[in-house]
């Protein structure tokens, strides 16, 4: 089979599931990563759906698990600390997740389990990125940020939402298609040791002003805290703010935050001493076209469905999953590069109809996070009422409302070229 020079901006989950998948065709993969070395920031992350099964292809399953977080699953609190519900995980291997699901996993741990399964057959490069390229009659010819140029047959954009390589490919005039939520989440740790009997649980808390919290353990000395404004004038609050100014960051979110009730307090003071903290503005890409000449996009850089949809590794791992497969059936023999066309279209045919369910009204409509927490206090009172009484039938209407697993008669696809060969502790196929 004739090897394809492949380079993946954005060494991150998809982009090292992406390298692994082509790696494992024996092609020959670059990943670049702007970071200096692998970031393995990042909170609490899952799996859902054909995500866990492109996890167990890959025979990545019993990594996962040693490296899982065990979350029971989840509450649903009032301002005093009062349980209005409780809904398990769904453990049985069976039928949709609910909001904790089966396979939960701090962001880092995944990001070096992928990378440790690649990293003997995929060069790495950090601390660089790309600053253009140019189609050539038979390959890419790329400049990267160091100043040196390469050729590949493949440039791959897997650096996130706010991808340079989307924009690149796009062109300069084009506007940039991200649609941002009113929504702003707020994400770090602090200490904070397991009590006798807490158990590992997440647990919710909406307040008034379409704010909520949300808590989540991980281990026994550290909680995990994300804070989510959803109402507008927080984004425009928030909107004032220079991306990626965390003093400033942290300052709004204590201003829309103050005298939230429950535990705030303690969460506040939290994020003052925090050294992790991070804020992102939700928002949804959609494309037309995933792919143009020689330049493709995967994962978030091609169709983020945003974290109010639960799905956002769940997509970047299938997508790669079926961009290889499709790089499989297409690109085989001597004439290799000629089947890149075709297996780039077949990518997004076979990879649409997935992301569209996923990504369903959460542009046009208002956010399911901001329909599900309320603004007024009697709201907040008659939505923890509600979800008592559908906690009390035992129908765990929490994963239905907030994800989007489900993904209709969508089915996962078989490549057998990417789920039969197997892999060596050397690396070897």
């Amino acid at each position: 089979m004739t090897q394809l020079r492949v380079l993946i901006c954005g060494g991150g989950i998809t982009g090292n599931a992406l390298a692994f998948q082509l790696s494992k065709l024996n092609h020959d993969v670059t990943v670049i990563e702007r970071f200096p070395d692998l970031r393995t920031t990042g909170l609490q992350i899952d799996l859902r759906g054909s995500g866990i099964e492109v996890m167990k292809r890959m025979g990545l399953e019993e990594k996962f698990r040693a490296k899982a977080v065990d979350e029971e699953g989840t509450k649903v609190v009032g301002s005093s600390g009062r349980t209005w519900a409780y809904f398990k995980a769904n453990k049985t291997g069976e039928g949709l997740q609910s909001f904790t699901s089966d396979f939960e996993i701090m962001r880092g741990d995944l990001c070096r389990i992928l990378y440790e399964a690649t990293d003997n057959r995929v060069k790495y490069v950090f601390g660089k990125v790309v600053e253009s390229y140019e189609e050539k009659d038979d390959c890419i010819e790329v400049l990267f940020s160091n100043g040196h140029k390469d050729q590949y047959d493949l440039l791959i954009g897997a650096d996130g939402q706010a991808s340079r390589t989307r924009r690149m490919m796009l062109g300069p005039g084009t506007v940039d298609p991200i649609h941002y939520l009113n929504l702003h989440i707020g994400y770090f740790t602090m200490p904070r040791p397991i009590r006798e009997g807490e158990g590992y649980n997440a647990t919710l808390y909406a307040a008034t002003g379409r704010r909520a919290i949300l808590m989540r353990r991980h281990n026994p000395h550290q909680i995990q805290v994300y804070l989510q404004a959803g109402d507008k004038a927080h984004s425009e609050r928030m909107a004032k703010v220079r991306k990626g100014d965390v003093p400033e960051e942290k300052k709004a979110m204590a201003e829309i935050f103050q005298g939230a009730g429950w535990q705030t307090e303690d969460f506040l003071k939290g994020l003052e001493a925090s050294d992790d903290f991070y804020c992102e503005r939700l928002g949804v890409v959609k494309m037309d076209s995933w792919s143009s000449g020689r330049v493709v996009l995967v994962g978030d850089a091609a169709y983020c469905p945003s974290a109010a949809t639960g799905m956002g590794t769940t997509c970047g791992l299938v997508g790669a999953y079926v961009l290889a497969g499709e790089i499989a059936r297409h690109c085989q023999g001597p004439e290799a590069k000629a089947g890149l066309p075709v297996a780039l279209k077949a990518y997004d045919d076979r990879f649409r109809p997935f992301i569209n369910q996923v990504q369903e009204g959460i542009v046009e409509k208002a956010s399911t996070w901001q329909r599900l927490f309320p603004s007024s206090a009697l709201a907040v009172a008659i939505l923890n009422l509600v979800v008592a009484a559908v906690a009390f039938l035992r129908l765990d209407v929490i994963g239905q409302w907030i994800l989007r697993e489900d993904v209709g008669d969508w089915i996962l696809p078989d490549y057998e070229e990417l789920v039969d060969r197997k892999i060596g502790e050397d690396g070897a196929t």
